[in-house]
């Protein structure tokens, strides 16, 4: 290209590293031959010839609807550092090890584990070598940090907007061994037990639409069905209230149902779910600064961020039926 334009190697670096020391003329010679040439700089390449890319690396579940909503965020709070994000999904044949590992193979600066699967050695050891964040998941992994919503208090608020609409029938239809599962059965047990309406019931139930639908088949044949539902996730709501509708089940007039993130899908006309909102953008400022903090000076403890929920109140909760 130098050869091309007329210029010097070192003239064309400082055209395209876009810096001072090369006049307009040269400038748009320069541009020319490129253009003649089909050159584009790579920029990914001139930032691995760097000790730090800028680029934080996040692996996330495809097909999750809250995680792609994070993924929104975690975009525009990393622009706000003037970082860029390396993505790594996970489906069910490529699990998370192989996500990590793509990501670390780009040299990112830190990782961002989306509702991370990974046992607590398997984090502590990835965050000896290089910046974790986890988000959406709790740890206690040594050098991990953690930006979560405060689930206990999420699912608290579900299980007492139905209580104090006046069910006494409650299920909390749980997220099996997914992350934040442990914290809203905790949360849902304290509010109905709190109300001397416990112990309180759970069923299990899981992520995805199949989950919340094989939920829904269980509670129908067990008999009578409770008047309120608390479910893990929106995604996992909707697929019990569809087998409710096939059932001829109704909300809220049958059954109230709340779900938990408030993604699209609770947004629908069709659902019109009361859920518990996370806090996307908080979690997302959260998360990509505790991973640029940590690139910056690794030497703090590592340190846990609970960003508070809030309750979304739509059609699908009601007072139950008096002559239920």
């Amino acid at each position: 290209m130098a050869e091309r334009a007329g210029v010097s190697r070192a003239l064309v670096s400082i055209v395209f590293r876009d810096v001072p020391g090369a006049s307009e003329q040269t400038r748009a010679r320069v541009k020319a031959a490129a253009a003649e040439l089909g050159y584009a700089p790579d920029r990914r390449a001139r930032l691995l010839s760097r000790r730090r890319t800028r680029v934080l690396g996040v692996t996330f579940a495809l097909g999750h609807e809250f995680h792609a909503d994070l993924l929104a965020g975690l975009y525009r709070a990393a622009a706000a550092h003037d970082h860029e994000l390396a993505l790594s999904g996970t489906t069910g044949d490529r699990d998370e090890d192989e996500a990590v590992a793509d990501l670390l193979a780009l040299r990112c600066d830190a990782l961002l584990l989306l509702g991370s699967a990974l046992g607590e050695p398997a984090l502590a050891r990835l965050a000896a070598t290089v910046p974790v964040v986890a988000v959406a998941r709790g740890t206690r992994a040594a050098g991990v940090d953690v930006v979560r919503t405060d689930d206990v208090a999420g699912a608290a608020l579900a299980a007492r907007h139905l209580l104090d609409l006046g069910h006494a029938r409650l299920v909390h239809v749980d997220g099996g061994a997914a992350a934040g599962a442990d914290e809203r059965r905790r949360g849902f047990a304290t509010a109905v037990d709190g109300a001397g309406r416990g112990p309180a019931v759970t069923t299990g139930g899981g992520l995805t639409e199949d989950d919340g639908a094989a939920a829904a088949g269980r509670l129908l044949a067990e008999g009578p069905l409770p008047t309120g539902l608390v479910v893990f996730n929106d995604q996992s709501a909707v697929g019990l209230m569809d087998v409710l509708q096939q059932a001829g089940r109704r909300w809220p007039e049958d059954v109230s149902v709340v779900g938990y993130d408030d993604s699209p899908v609770a947004r629908s006309r069709w659902a019109r779910l009361t859920t518990v909102r996370q806090d996307v953008d908080a979690l997302a400022r959260l998360a990509v600064l505790r991973a640029v903090e940590r690139v910056e000076d690794p030497a703090p403890p590592a340190r846990e961020d609970l960003v508070a929920p809030s309750l979304v109140v739509r059609g699908s909760t009601g007072p139950p039926d008096p002559s239920r």
